[in-house]
């Protein structure tokens, strides 16, 4: 196997990007990219720890976070599983990047930049759902911003309903748990009770 070791040597392969890659960027929130941003109901949320790195999907009813201003956006912690990988890793690391989907869009929005959570009360109340407040709030500094082009979901077909896999295909939660956990989570009682288990926790 080939190895690619060096700078030199990857762009030796690659080359310069072309100036439509380049001047996209910008280090704050242009009018045009406060759009898709405020399109966005998803985004995947990247972080670094001691441990390593990790990548934690992130959703809302609207749009996924909100523009404090230029140079900021706010993302409530919604109820989960309560592993904080995300959160533990901002604590100790606080670079994180974001990448945001738009339903039925090609194109995704990236940003990088510094984190931290607040869990300052009145900030927490703004972003109550059915009187249910998120524990935090990570508050996401951007350093850059720019969108990515569509090719990634053209090649996927992302939006093609056509394209979509039938879950019956698919190992559920259920089975997961009960392999991993050697049968002492009972899959099909964990598949039974999650439909109405996550419409209580939803918020």
């Amino acid at each position: 196997m080939t190895v690619i070791a060096t700078i030199e040597a990857l762009e030796a392969i690659y080359g310069a990007p072309n100036e439509s890659s380049t001047v996209k960027e910008a280090d704050w929130i242009t009018p045009q990219y406060r759009d898709l941003i405020e399109a966005s109901p998803f985004v995947a949320l990247a972080t670094a720890g001691p441990e390593g790195l990790d990548c934690s999907p992130r959703g809302d009813d609207g749009q996924v976070v909100r523009i404090e201003d230029e140079r900021t956006v706010l993302m409530p912690d919604r109820r989960g599983n309560n592993r904080c990988d995300s959160l533990r890793n901002i604590v100790r690391d606080p670079r994180v990047a974001l990448l945001f989907l738009i339903p039925g869009s090609g194109n995704t929005l990236r940003i990088n930049g510094r984190a931290e959570i607040s869990v300052a009360p009145d900030l927490l109340a703004s972003f109550a759902v059915k009187g249910q407040a998120p524990r935090s709030v990570v508050v996401i500094t951007v350093e850059t911003v720019f969108f990515q082009c569509a090719r990634a979901i053209v090649r996927s077909k992302l939006w093609n309903a056509e394209r979509h896999v039938d879950p019956a295909n698919l190992p559920t939660a259920g089975q997961i748990l009960e392999e991993r956990s050697e049968a002492r989570v009972d899959g099909a009682a964990y598949d039974a009770e999650w439909p109405e288990r996550a419409a209580k926790t939803l918020w």
